[in-house]
């Protein structure tokens, strides 16, 4: 009649150290993911101007995506780098300025995406974004599928007021 009660007790320690070294372990170690997002802390350049925009002065919304066409992704990692910069995005917005991701909300989370030819483009078309005090994350892939690590594969803009990431983005929407 013991066994059934020292069978118990052992798998009882036997979850609870496993539980523990987990726990010591799980937050020591870092996860790697397909993904790098170099700017997952908040970018103090342009934090002030993202809570400045008045969402009195406008009444349309979006998200756009820039994607990088000379890596050569496959759609389906093309998909994937866009929704890691939906997210970063969202996040960084969501912490700033939740105001405007309730108006895109509310207006049906447009998201566009465009190209862009090379990582020198997407590094000026952040730095007009972050001017216009815009919402600017760049993706930077892991590397452990389709490209080099540490490759900027997207740029996320917004959520923001449409006639602020048009007039960032206005040469890319013309191609």
């Amino acid at each position: 009649m013991e066994e059934p009660y020292t069978l118990l007790a052992v798998a009882s320690v036997s979850f609870l150290i496993g539980f523990f070294f987990g726990k010591r372990l799980g937050n020591s170690s870092k996860t790697s993911y397909d993904l790098v997002d170099s700017s997952d802390e908040d970018n103090s350049s342009n934090i002030t101007s993202l809570k400045q925009i008045d969402l009195d002065h406008f009444d349309d919304f979006k998200l756009v995506l820039l994607v990088r066409t000379d890596l050569g992704m496959t759609k389906g990692k093309v998909a994937a780098q866009c929704s890691h910069a939906t997210l970063a995005c969202y996040k960084t917005l969501q912490k700033i300025n939740p105001q405007i991701l309730k108006m895109w909300e509310i207006l049906g989370q447009r998201k566009i995406t465009l190209k862009v030819n090379s990582y020198d483009e997407l590094l000026s078309i952040e730095k007009r974004a972050k001017e216009s005090g815009l919402c600017a994350r760049i993706i930077h892939d892991a590397g452990h599928t389709q490209v080099v690590p540490g490759s900027a594969t997207v740029l996320g803009i917004g959520p923001g007021p449409v006639a602020i990431i048009d007039k960032v983005t206005e040469h890319e929407q013309n191609q």
